[in-house]
């Protein structure tokens, strides 16, 4: 399978890191990331590096997966040796973390605890398919460490469902809720996708509705983005789809803003609501700060003072080079202060605590008067924080902020 990741230069066999980096590191939040990249199959929107059995053809093995990432764990703790503190933030991500048995995402937990320990209110979350946990598993998560589990709901409406190849019921997300926290989960968050072809206003309204029913105290709600090379894109050029419609998108937004607000959850990040401070996604804001983070798996993107990485793409290729001692890390790049610059504008104008004038440079900060008058920011404590017309509006905020 040819590999789609970006170039960079070559990373090192051993995955060793300047030293300048790892010193930066240490200064800075610590979460891992753990890739699984199994599904059981493959939704007509996502381009995720992810796999089913069919498609591994025998080249990536589940079963042994667990093992193989402890692997790069190990690593992890070899290469960030100059890293003295514990783990903030873990993430499960996929694919479907929850398609392998508990006991084995338990056992990478453990891994990432035992080579670097956890902070004593470190956030441990993994995503799951509703239909892919029921009570036992969601227990022997919780007594594993797991404090977060993140539902990918999409959508209530059947149809769009379809549209989308997800394999779940409409009511089964809001059940698998209900079952996470009778479990002893205290932080539940569900998905939702805006904007699938053929998705109506009233059918928004009703996820909405069904979502907030179950009471998670996280809800994230994003916009359809059709991406090259995958099923959906296929059948929006064939005709047999229209294309997702910018206004149709905007109005969505707004619905899910009001409603969401509504029921006491606060945006914090553009696509992200949380009930709390406590029930923030702490590992996501690791990202949207340029913290660091290792991520563990194939196709990894990690992160550590300035140094950027990503691991190879296929699984067989990855346990290969796990197996063989060497780093997995397939290139990497070193981000020079102006980069590191522009990438905080692009994230931090998104958060709700906003973005420190400071970040600007001269142009940019001759924009600010600008972009306030047109009422898509305000200024608050030497930051710009978006109003809710700026939110709709965010990618035009950076344009201007950065030109």
């Amino acid at each position: 399978m040819p590999s789609t990741l970006p170039e960079g230069e070559v990373a090192p066999r051993d995955g060793a890191l300047p030293e300048a980096a790892v010193r930066e590191a240490a200064s800075r939040p610590l979460g891992f990331y753990l890739h699984v990249p199994f599904c059981a199959s493959r939704c007509g929107y996502c381009d995720f590096n992810t796999y089913t059995a069919k498609e591994l053809g025998g080249g990536g093995s589940q079963a042994s997966y667990a093992e193989t990432a402890v692997g790069e764990v190990r690593l992890a703790r070899q290469v960030l040796r100059g890293v003295d503190r514990p783990v903030d933030t873990v993430f499960f991500g996929g694919g479907t973390p929850t398609l392998l048995p508990a006991g084995d995402l338990g056992k990478m937990l453990a891994a990432v605890r035992d080579e670097f320990g956890l902070a004593a209110d470190a956030e441990v979350t993994t995503e799951a398919n509703p239909e892919s946990v029921d009570p036992a598993y969601l227990e022997a998560l919780l007594e594993a460490g797991f404090t977060r589990v993140s539902f990918g709901m999409q959508s209530a409406s059947s149809q769009v469902l379809k549209i989308l190849d997800r394999q779940h019921t409409p009511g089964r997300a809001l059940q698998a809720v209900k079952e996470a926290t009778a479990a002893g989960f205290g932080h539940v968050n569900l998905d939702l996708i805006y904007g699938t072809p053929g998705e109506s206003l009233a059918d928004w309204r009703v996820s909405l509705e069904s979502a907030l029913s179950a009471r998670p105290d996280h809800v994230s709600a994003y916009a359809l983005i059709v991406e090259d090379g995958t099923q959906l894109a296929r059948r929006i050029r064939r005709g047999e789809l229209p294309m997702p419609d910018d206004d149709d998108l905007a109005d969505k937004y707004v619905l899910a803003d009001e409603m969401l607000s509504a029921d006491g959850l606060r945006w914090y990040e553009v696509s992200n609501w949380a009930r709390d401070e406590a029930a923030r996604c702490r590992h996501n804001e690791l990202y949207w700060r340029g913290d660091t983070w290792w991520g563990i798996g194939p196709g990894a993107h990690s992160h550590a003072g300035g140094v950027r990485w990503w691991n190879v793409k296929h699984p067989s290729a990855y346990a290969e080079r796990i197996t063989s001692g060497a780093s997995p890390a397939y290139a990497r790049e070193l981000l020079d202060e102006e980069t590191r610059r522009v990438e905080r504008v692009l994230l931090e104008v998104r958060l709700a605590a906003g973005l420190p004038l400071e970040v600007l440079d001269a142009a940019g900060r001759a924009a600010v008067d600008e972009v306030v008058a047109d009422g898509l920011a305000v200024l608050t404590d030497d930051r710009l924080v978006l109003t809710n017309r700026g939110r709709l509006l965010a990618d035009a905020v950076v344009r201007d902020l950065l030109p």
